[in-house]
């Protein structure tokens, strides 16, 4: 019988209790910022019919990077690509239940077969965060203040990273009335705007070409130039500031600057490839030349709960992805040193075993997390695998310890040790408990 692979399937990860901690550290903290500004969390089937998918995702999502199979009811489903649809779906069908505006999250897990590649994975987590039911800017102006306060309370400062954004209203004219696309080809250049920073020049020129037809692409591409250069919005073309929809991006920009949202810039480019994006779309890019990449982003998608046979209704969202931020945090040395779960490891010396558990039924009662040694094995092979754990404090118990009630207690991380009683022992640990729920707490506040 061949031997099975230890790896796992292409494209995810494995979470050892060290990646967990970071996993966990990153929820927590995405938890946090979400519901001090009011948003519920929610769960969603990881399952659903592929029209779901089909309907509004796009080709490329639904028919090529869902993974897709036939149930025993012979039903076509999907193991969820997004969250999207799967919210639009679930407010369709309370819509009147719920209160507005509904501010909604959750924190999901979701499979897409492409290719893997750093930050990028088959199976990825998501923070998913939207609000229903508020027309204009101040539902953009919501999300992406969020989207910054998510980066502060990782500690991230404003020149680490910056929010682009764009407006898919303003995108249709500029394909329509500016460059004269059809329909068609308003799609197909949406598409190769949204790969321009992953291809090169010469790919994106050519591609460009043949979208326009050889008559019209001489003016196309000087025109394309003139978008492409233009930094801020005043440089736009005239043809393009006098819309309307320059204006709705005009008032984002006035509503963040109020905010306090310093960092974020207009960038005509910008495309966000889902179709179902109709106002706003925005990203966060990290500003790392090591990690020069887009980390997550959001935007305006008014129609989607329309199409589960409600009334359409407003919304607002982003998509905060684990890897990305992860590879942020390490990027610019904003990961804490996180330990272990577990408090206390007991080292167990001259067979000590009954004493010691008693004494860990006794601190497990005063919510100490404790581990006790049951190996039987040498003290030094006990107390290498409890500081292989990250497991911050060793409590020694031998007969006489027992017998007098007082501990050797180390510190594993500054290699200290006292003798402490039973009282002392559940004060310490508590101390530390503390102190890092403080240090965490003054650092999302800074």
């Amino acid at each position: 019988m061949a031997t099975l692979s230890s790896q796992p399937y292409k494209g995810t990860r494995d979470y050892y209790p060290a990646d967990k901690r970071i996993q966990n550290y990153i929820f927590n903290t995405w938890r946090k910022v979400v519901q001090l500004h009011g948003y519920e969390e929610y769960g969603a089937p990881i399952l659903e019919p592929l029209e779901v998918y089909a309907a509004k995702s796009g080709q490329e999502l639904a028919g090529e990077q869902t993974y897709t199979f036939m149930d025993r009811g012979d039903r076509t489903v999907a193991i969820r690509p997004e969250m999207t649809p799967s919210i639009s779906r679930m407010v369709a069908a309370r819509r009147q239940e719920l209160g507005y505006p509904a501010r909604l999250y959750s924190i999901a897990n979701f499979m897409r077969y492409e290719r893997p590649q750093r930050g990028r994975e088959r199976e990825f987590w998501q923070l998913n965060t939207d609000i229903f039911g508020v027309e204009g800017a101040s539902a953009e102006a919501e999300i992406i203040s969020l989207a910054s306060e998510v980066m502060k309370a990782f500690g991230a400062r404003d020149d680490m990273y910056v929010i682009r954004i764009n407006n898919r209203v303003l995108i249709n004219y500029m394909m329509t009335n500016y460059l004269g696309l059809d329909a068609v080809q308003s799609q197909m250049m949406v598409k190769l705007f949204d790969r321009k920073g992953k291809i090169p020049v010469e790919d994106f020129r050519d591609q460009a070409i043949e979208i326009f037809g050889n008559e019209t692409a001489a003016e196309g591409l000087k025109r394309i130039a003139q978008l492409i250069s233009a930094k801020s919005m005043a440089e736009l073309p005239q043809q393009l500031l006098d819309s309307t929809a320059v204006r709705e991006v005009q008032a984002l920009f006035t509503l963040l600057e109020q905010a306090g949202v310093k960092n974020a810039i207009f960038d005509i480019t910008l495309m966000r490839g889902l179709d179902y994006y109709t106002g706003t779309v925005f990203e966060v890019f990290d500003n790392d030349p090591e990690n020069n990449r887009s980390l997550f982003g959001g935007g305006r998608y008014d129609g989607l709960v329309g199409l589960f046979g409600a009334e359409p209704i407003a919304t607002v969202g982003m998509a905060p992805g684990l890897t990305t931020t992860e590879l942020f945090l390490k990027s610019h040395n904003l990961l804490p040193e996180l330990s272990s779960t577990t408090e206390v490891g007991i080292v167990v010396i001259d067979n000590t075993f009954m004493g010691a558990q008693q004494l860990a039924k006794r601190l497990r009662a005063e919510g100490v997390n404790v581990e006790v040694d049951i190996t039987g094995r040498k003290i030094d092979k006990q107390i290498k695998a409890v500081i292989k754990k990250n497991v911050p404090f060793i409590v020694f118990v031998g007969e006489s310890e027992l017998e007098s009630e007082q501990y050797s207690f180390k510190d594993t991380a500054t290699t200290s040790e006292e003798t402490l009683s039973f009282e002392r022992i559940v004060s310490k640990v508590k101390d530390r408990r503390r102190k890092n729920s403080s240090d965490e707490f003054d650092e999302f506040f800074d």
